[in-house]
């Protein structure tokens, strides 16, 4: 009798285990995929992001060679008047002239230093309005699609033709965001940007 009440338990959980791991079995992925390069590279709004971002930062090139010629000069003159002591020390004019120089040298790359990073910033809210505008609208093309997965082409190794959704996605991004602010980050994402980027 024990036997078979034991054999009726396993026959019982063998038929419920197939049931359960149905139920546990997630659906079928649907994929699209989404060349995010040329995202980045062909919507409107990012082509006149950089178009106006590297002229700021032929600015910056610019203001950094202005800096420079203009340093030179009294640099070299200094070198030279090292020089000539032969190893003997500075008398104060010329130590003044290396403090002051110096001095000049020092506020020159920290006017550059701060450049970049205005630089850096405007370029990270670039891409965070971008990113706020284009999470839903891939959302959006998978819907359509009836994808429940997205996937960036360069993480696939192959991929169908009828699979990629860059061209929706694309025209979706041009039409929600024709043009970003090049503004630095607010002072509230910058907190939330991790160092290094």
């Amino acid at each position: 009798m024990r036997k078979l009440i034991y054999f009726a338990a396993m026959v019982a959980t063998a038929a419920v285990i197939p049931t359960v791991a149905n139920a546990q079995r997630a659906p079928a992925a649907v994929v699209v995929v989404v060349d995010s390069d040329r995202i980045y590279r062909e919507c409107t709004a990012c082509k006149s992001a950089q178009a106006q971002l590297q002229t700021r930062v032929t600015a910056l090139q610019t203001r950094q060679k202005t800096l420079a010629d203009g340093l030179r000069p009294e640099g070299q003159s200094i070198q030279a008047a090292i020089t000539a002591l032969n190893g003997k020390d500075p008398d104060a004019a010329l130590r003044t002239r290396v403090q002051a120089f110096q001095g000049k040298e020092e506020a020159a790359n920290k006017e550059l230093q701060a450049g970049q990073q205005n630089l850096q910033s405007i370029q990270a809210n670039i891409v965070r309005q971008i990113n706020v505008r284009l999470s839903p609208i891939i959302n959006q093309v998978m819907t359509a699609k009836g994808a429940n997965v997205a996937v960036d082409v360069g993480a696939t190794l192959a991929h169908a033709q009828g699979t990629d959704a860059t061209a929706e996605v694309l025209a979706g991004l041009n039409a929600a965001l024709p043009s970003v602010s090049l503004t630095p980050l607010p002072a509230s994402a910058q907190k939330q940007q991790p160092q290094g980027r």
